[in-house]
């Protein structure tokens, strides 16, 4: 099973927050599961690195499959953007990790519940 984790959480990792560590853990020593992370989630933690943070960060990082960014994937969260935006303010980024989660299964984990409201996708709070 794949486990996309959000960006949120993996800020909050990086920050030190022990609940974030203890969800990546207890996914991780699940069998059968993977740790992945959209392509724009991962942007969103390595854009915005201090100096000091990259090697920490790239090695974190490097626990995580990133799924690429397709045609297919853009189309879609383009359509979920349009549909969800006015009433719930989803962002691109969102929009774009929904997408992700529906074309290739999996859950996704947040704190951000209400910037993913789709019903066909599994999304779950960490803590």
């Amino acid at each position: 099973m794949r486990a996309y984790i959000d960006s949120d959480i993996l800020i909050w990792h990086l920050r030190g927050e022990v609940k974030a560590a203890d969800l990546l853990r207890r996914l991780s020593a699940e069998p059968g599961t993977d740790l992945w992370v959209g392509a724009l989630q991962r942007a969103e933690v390595v854009f915005f690195m201090r100096p000091r943070e990259v090697t920490a960060t790239r090695a974190f990082l490097s626990r995580f499959k990133t799924e690429a960014v397709t045609q297919a994937i853009v189309d879609r969260g383009a359509d979920l953007y349009r549909h969800w935006h006015p009433s719930h303010g989803i962002d691109v980024n969102d929009a774009l990790l929904a997408a992700t989660v529906a074309g290739t299964g999996g859950k996704l984990y947040t704190q951000n519940l209400k910037h993913y409201p789709m019903p066909d996708i599994a999304v779950l709070q960490g803590w």
